[in-house]
């Protein structure tokens, strides 16, 4: 049975954020995340990419958060995590939600960007990747 831990949660969301950065890193275009785009624009008043640290930092402060969320919100819902393959299915689920989160919310309306179709696909597979790596984490219950 998966180990819906507030550490565990907070543990696993720092895991599953460095790992999708690693994605991100690899397989990304090189250019500044959002997270730089928002300090860049609400915060700082320079380029984005003076600010990708400061990004980078804030983006593995949202996934922590994020793991925290999940692991409060799904005894809430009343749901129960049994399995590897449901935990990696509840891990790919919110990995979709954080995307529909980020790509809705943070890019269309606080940034407001209008993404081309090849970004919107990178950013829901680095999502996905968040998503199994923190269902994987909850399951092994490692803390």
């Amino acid at each position: 049975m998966a180990e819906l831990t507030i550490l565990n949660g907070l543990a696993g969301g720092l895991v599953a954020t460095i790992v999708m950065t690693v994605f991100m890193m690899t397989l990304g275009d090189d250019s500044p995340p959002p997270t730089a785009l928002f300090w860049s624009k609400y915060v700082g008043d320079g380029d984005p990419d003076d600010y990708m640290m400061q990004g980078m930092v804030l983006h593995m402060i949202y996934g922590v958060v994020a793991g925290l969320v999940f692991v409060v919100a799904v005894p809430v819902l009343g749901l129960t995590i049994g399995s590897t393959t449901t935990a990696v299915l509840f891990g790919l689920a919110y990995g979709f939600v954080l995307f529909v989160g980020a790509a809705v919310f943070w890019m269309n309306v606080v940034l407001d960007l209008d993404p081309e179709m090849p970004m919107v696909a990178t950013f829901l597979l680095f999502h996905l990747v968040y998503g199994a790596v923190f269902g994987v984490w909850l399951q092994l219950g490692v803390l």
